[in-house]
This record gives C-alpha cells, sequence and structure tokens, in this order.
C-alpha cells in the first residue's frame, strides 16, 4: 500500500486548514544537523543512537578515557593510582585496536581533523 499519497494529501488539507501557520521558528533557517560531518553510510545509525540517548562504542571507550586520566590527576595513593593507570592503559590499548580495525586513519576526514582531534583529547 502506498502511503505517500495520503501523506501528501493530509499535507495538502492541513496547509489549507492554516495549521502550519504559526509554528514555532517559521521562516527561521532549519538548525544545523549535528551529524552531517559523518560519512552518510553511519549516520542513520548514528541518529539512532544519538536519539536513544547512547554513544557509539568508540566515544564511550574515549569518555571513559578521559574520565580515567581526570581521576588519576586526582589520586594521592600510589597503590589505588597504578589500578587506574593499568586500566587506563587497557582502555588505550582497546581505543587504538578498534581505531585501527574500523580503519579510521585511512578516512579522508579523520586525516583532514586529526590534529584537532588530538589536541582536543590531549593526545
Amino acid at each position: 500500500m502506498d502511503f505517500g499519497h495520503i501523506i501528501e494529501e493530509k499535507i495538502k488539507q492541513s496547509m489549507e486548514l492554516g495549521d502550519f501557520e504559526d509554528l514555532p521558528g517559521k521562516g527561521k533557517p532549519l538548525p544545523k544537523d549535528d551529524l552531517a560531518y559523518v560519512p552518510a553510510e553511519l549516520r542513520n545509525g548514528y541518529r539512532i543512537l544519538k536519539n536513544a540517548h547512547m554513544l557509539p562504542e568508540e566515544m564511550q571507550l574515549k569518555k571513559e578515557i578521559v574520565q580515567l586520566e581526570e581521576l588519576l590527576a586526582e589520586i594521592k595513593d600510589p597503590e589505588r593510582a597504578e589500578r587506574y593507570k593499568k586500566e587506563l592503559s587497557e582502555k588505550r590499548i582497546r581505543f587504538d585496536l578498534m581505531m585501527e580495525k574500523r580503519k579510521v586513519n585511512q578516512s579522508g576526514a579523520y586525516r583532514q581533523y586529526s590534529h584537532k582531534i588530538h589536541r582536543n583529547f590531549g593526545f
């Protein structure tokens, strides 16, 4: 069943009734898409994750790395710090392997923005 025709008719009826006249943001440009620079084949998957308030695995891992680094900066107990350093090292290795597997380094976008990424994440 083709719903496209039915949808078009409903939109036309609503326009004729003036249902779209007082919408917020009328006449203003649409907001920029946060995922405009994500490759097209990944965009829908990332959008679904974003709407579900979930991070892609590599971003979740990166977030955990940053949190561990911040925690290590505050820890005074050497034994406890050593445990967190080990955990941090394991997460960094896992992240690097994940990026290598996904061939991120071969991406044109990564090459273009890698210096900014490294600077922002403190590499």
